[in-house]
């Protein structure tokens, strides 16, 4: 019996982002969905399409579900709320941005796919608040390949648990825990943007 269509891109996710999309062999994708060989070649049409369909599953409904930041809200604080939610969301769905991490490391059609659809247009929201901060001499002019930087790797706080543990983090984290530590991590990097120096809300 095949599963559910649910629980195949699930399980897609998992071996997409653990084993990257080289070394996730057709082979060892039907393994891992439980399906035939001749699967995904059936039901997608190819390893391509199958991934797009797992990161669409994945990545759309998980942006769409990110809470709407208050448009009254100062510049500051709206870009704050923007990275706390990037940084929860991590939290919440830790194989997206597994995934995200391999497949920006090389060029490639699966990079052009994830920037053009998920990445740009957060980005361009972004970009519109960063543009009136510096207008307003809030923040030195960055550019976005740096500013991407500055953003994204704190998230690996979020993310690699593991590591996390052994510098202190507790084994069992509420979801308060999660969220305080998104809010300390995305403050922190607003503080450096603004060249402020401490940690209190902006």
């Amino acid at each position: 019996m095949v599963p559910a269509e649910e629980s195949i891109l699930a399980r897609g996710l998992e071996a997409f982002a653990e084993l990257g999309y080289t070394h996730a062999s057709a082979r060892e994708l039907a393994r891992r969905l439980g399906v035939s060989h001749n699967f995904i070649n059936d039901r997608y049409g190819s390893k391509a399409a199958f991934w797009r369909a797992v990161v669409d599953a994945a990545v759309g409904p998980h942006l769409a579900g990110m809470p709407q930041v208050d448009p009254s809200l100062d510049d500051a604080e709206r870009l704050r709320q923007i990275i706390i939610g990037f940084y929860r969301a991590a939290a919440d769905e830790p194989l997206i941005a597994r995934l995200f991490l391999n497949e920006t490391a090389a060029e490639s059609e699966r990079l052009n796919y994830l920037y053009e659809n998920y990445l740009a247009p957060v980005l361009q929201t972004i970009g519109t608040i960063i543009d009136r901060l510096v207008a307003a001499g809030r923040m030195a002019p960055i550019p976005m390949h740096v500013l991407f930087f500055a953003i994204v790797p704190p998230v690996s706080g979020m993310v690699q648990v593991p590591l996390a543990r052994r510098l202190g983090r507790p084994e069992a984290t509420s979801p308060e825990q999660v969220a305080a530590t998104a809010e300390t991590l995305a403050t922190l990097v607003i503080n450096g943007l603004l060249g402020t120096g401490s940690t209190t809300r902006c």
